[in-house]
């Protein structure tokens, strides 16, 4: 799971099992149709997950957030952010 701080100050929410080559992939314009319209300015943050079901499950969760929402996850652990969205 991580966030991204995009063009315009939004922020794309992704999964990825190498978090650090997918953002890569986000710089390049090899990533996902919104990062390739919004360039990525930098990785907000990442939180490991124990397994795809639930990486995908908080990752909708996280969706759901407004913008100043998701800024407040930056800085916990993927076990609180869990605790907090998924509880």
């Amino acid at each position: 799971m991580y966030l991204i701080l995009c063009r315009g100050n939004s922020i794309y929410t992704g999964i990825a099992l190498d978090v650090a080559a997918r953002y890569a992939q986000h710089l390049a314009g090899t990533g996902a149709r919104y990062t390739r319209a919004n360039p990525p300015l930098r990785l907000l943050a990442s939180f490991a997950c124990p397994n795809q079901s639930v990486a995908g499950r908080l990752e909708a969760a996280i969706k759901r957030l407004s913008a100043a929402e998701k800024r407040t996850l930056v800085g916990m652990t993927g076990v609180a952010v869990r605790r907090r969205l998924l509880a």
